[in-house]
């Protein structure tokens, strides 16, 4: 198997629910083709239709990468950006 450490910085996370509404989080597997940690920013109160207006790999219809949707157990219909990073893992 795989493995990788998703985390985030801001200690408001843990204490202050409002700061779930826009945060980035971090994501580092320590694989070769991940040369640098990811930097995800996670939107709790998008749309689905602001999403589907996105192109790409990870457009409506598509499969999701496994880290999107591990991120989506926690926060249900968040839209997670990617930030110039092409999904894996």
């Amino acid at each position: 198997g795989r493995h990788g450490v998703l985390f985030g910085t801001d200690r408001r996370l843990l204490s202050d629910w409002k700061s779930e509404r826009i945060f980035h989080l971090y994501f580092y597997s320590g694989q070769q083709e991940q040369p640098q940690t990811a930097h995800l920013t996670i939107d709790t109160h998008s749309h689905h239709w602001e999403e589907a207006q996105r192109k790409g790999p990870w457009s409506p219809g598509k499969r999701r990468p496994a880290l999107e949707m591990a991120i989506r157990t926690k926060w249900a219909g968040a839209t997670v950006s990617w930030n110039g990073t092409d999904p894996f893992f």
